[in-house]
């Protein structure tokens, strides 16, 4: 017995190695910026803590347990930008704790924080 002959080449084969090619070539030319802008992930410090300060009569103390405004802690969160913001104005973010707790002396006015209940059982 002989070997079989290849296949002829049809239509119907030949639009399909073009098609194949064409998506091939479209999805490599959509992903070269993606892939070419691939840089090492830049890691965010974190603000410098341990600060305290009375700030229009109300002392408030950032450090490694959190924020305190006059002894009653004030829930902060962390952004993915590096900033910070806070139940009181959860609007706006700020740069530090520091400047995030002063703006929240500025939002209570006279006005105590409560003292935090425990969260999450």
């Amino acid at each position: 017995m002989s070997a079989a002959a290849a296949a002829p080449l049809t239509r119907r084969a030949l639009l399909r190695a073009a098609f194949t090619a064409a998506v091939l070539a479209g999805t490599g030319a959509a992903l070269a910026p993606v892939l070419r802008a691939r840089r090492p992930r830049q890691t965010l410090t974190p603000a410098p803590l341990a600060e305290e300060e009375t700030y229009r009569g109300r002392h408030i103390a950032v450090d490694a347990a959190g924020v305190r405004i006059d002894g009653r802690p004030l829930h902060v969160m962390r952004r993915a930008d590096g900033s910070y913001l806070s139940g009181i104005n959860h609007f706006q973010s700020y740069p530090t704790p520091l400047e995030l707790a002063r703006a929240a002396v500025d939002e209570l006015g006279t006005t105590q924080l409560a003292f935090a209940a425990p969260h999450h059982g």
